[in-house]
């Protein structure tokens, strides 16, 4: 008895995914992947397609000796070998599947050149042996949706009483509509004999980008099983993505009261790791596992989540097995959610010093594309003690760099006064500390020059560290930057601002060998 209420997960990561150019998996790969999909519920796992190499074969083999709860499922051609070699490969699992196959629409039958009752009788003949070796089989007419209605009506009649329990409607080609997907299944269930005793599945790709509304419309009108990959992958524009159609079902129950056995909260895991083993990372923006799927740049939607998270989400990160912060700090951040992630980083905030961070905050996110976590610490480092009041201010710069040599060209507030100086060096950061040499004659001597990336990318910020040492005195700078020569000298003058301030202090405890200033 099918249940009408329950939806039927098959998942074909490891044969239609791996299709995909350059996604190829190895063997342990191909064997993590799979225990992964076992875990998490997946009902049917199309392990590869047997006979097409020794590779695929064993790992089929495998992973139906190892699988605990999933029925493993091998694809074949509608060809006695192919069949064959896929149940010498499933036969192990606890729960076989043969999955045969052809192309019954008029492009595909012109390939092999069979006549309408020549391929039926194929058909007849390759379904039949299959359930003489396995009670579940299932077979598929290739490109169904290109196929004429008549036909695909008979053909799926013919697999049926040759013995198919599940028959697997294909969009191949992305071509189909929604309402199309739904109609031909309705139509399916009406005109065959026997569809009600059997369950239908549906398999769509995404060169429309309607895979997963294809999908869905597909089961509203009839279909109990849904073939996807996970992260949509698969040939071309990639197919129906299990995490897609499963978050949908979840999220509107009150349109599509299904159920599944997936455990949600292994998605983002399984996910990721399949990004990785494939080498096809997850678009940023893609639905449910792309990684601006949960985040808010805008100031308004930041403001909003923080009030109450439902204002513009629809799932908790959390249901998919993500526990990282749903802000996403940029240009686009208003007030409130800088003040929110500054305390979650340990930062409290008046309004008089969060109105200064916010605007050098806003200066670094106009140059960088993602602000981290740790740009905002760096921020808060140079924001606590770069005032209007430091003695010497770095004002303006630039810097000429090439094979024929460096200048750097500078202007600084000396007390207040500004003055400019143009000098070359033996690179750039040589060239600026020549200049502020010039405007502020010091005999401090450069002790620790030392570079540190904050994060990752082109664009990460710099932090550099300068010690400075003049009459056995010692100041220290720091300072960050997407621009490394500009951290330089910052921190640089902010060494020179600690050596002057160590040289006024005249207190009893004023003689400390160091001091520190970050800038």
């Amino acid at each position: 008895m099918i249940d009408k209420n329950r939806v039927l997960i098959f998942d074909t990561t490891l044969r239609d995914g791996e299709q995909s150019p350059g996604a190829t998996m190895t063997h342990d790969e191909k064997l993590e992947i799979a225990d992964l999909l076992d875990e998490m519920g997946v009902d049917i796992i199309e392990a590869g397609f047997p006979i097409a190499s020794e590779g695929d074969f064993e790992a089929v083999s495998d992973i139906a000796k190892r699988a605990k709860f999933s029925t493993i499922c091998g694809l074949a051609r509608a060809k006695l070998p192919d069949i064959d070699r896929c149940w010498e490969a499933v036969q192990h699992a606890k729960s076989p599947r043969i999955h045969t196959f052809i192309g019954t629409s008029p492009l595909h039958r012109a390939i092999p050149n069979l006549t309408m009752d020549e391929m039926a009788d194929v058909i007849h003949e390759t379904v039949s042996h299959a359930r003489n070796l396995c009670d579940n089989v299932q077979w598929s007419p290739m490109d169904a949706t290109r196929t004429e209605h008549d036909y695909l009506c008979r053909v799926v009649e013919i697999a049926i009483k040759a013995g198919a329990t599940t028959i697997n409607i294909p969009d191949t080609v992305g071509y189909t509509a929604p309402t199309e997907s739904a109609d031909l299944i309705r139509m399916l269930l009406e005109r065959v004999p026997g569809a009600d005793e059997i369950i239908f599945a549906t398999h769509c790709h995404n060169d429309l980008g309607m895979a997963t509304a294809n999908a869905l419309a597909a089961v509203d009108a009839g279909a109990r099983q849904i073939e996807c990959t996970i992260n949509g992958l698969g040939e071309r524009a990639g197919n129906t993505a299990l995490e897609e159609v499963v978050m949908a079902m979840k999220v509107r129950q009150d349109i599509m009261p299904y159920q599944t056995h997936i455990d949600t909260t292994k998605i983002m895991n399984i996910s990721r790791r399949v990004a990785q083993v494939s080498g096809f990372p997850v678009q940023f923006n893609k639905a449910i596992v792309g990684k601006n799927a949960f985040l808010h740049e805008s100031g308004i939607h930041q403001d909003g989540v923080l009030k109450n998270v439902e204002t513009f989400e629809i799932m908790k990160p959390a249901d998919i097995g993500l526990n990282e912060a749903n802000i996403a700090m940029g240009k686009h951040s208003g007030r409130a959610a800088l003040r929110a992630k500054l305390k979650d980083l340990g930062y409290e905030l008046g309004d008089n010093q969060l109105k200064d961070v916010f605007v050098r905050f806003k200066a670094l996110a106009d140059r960088k594309k993602e602000i981290y976590d740790e740009d905002l610490i760096a921020l808060m480092t140079d924001s606590a003690a770069n005032t209007a009041d430091d003695y010497l201010q770095v004002k303006w710069l630039r810097v000429v760099c090439g094979s024929d040599g460096q200048e750097a060209e500078l202007k600084m507030l000396v007390d207040g006064e500004e003055k400019s100086s143009k000098c070359q060096g033996d690179g750039p950061v040589d060239a600026v500390f020549n200049c502020v040499k010039e405007i502020y004659p010091t005999q401090a001597k450069l002790k620790l020059y030392q570079v540190h990336a904050v994060t990752e990318g082109t664009d990460a910020q710099a932090t550099v560290s300068v010690r400075l040492e003049e009459d056995g005195r010692i100041g220290t700078g720091a300072a960050s930057d997407t621009d490394t020569i500009l951290a330089s000298v910052k921190a640089y003058v902010g060494a020179l601002n600690r050596l002057r301030l160590r040289s006024q202090k005249t207190a009893p405890d004023a003689d400390v060998k160091t001091v520190s200033y970050k800038l």
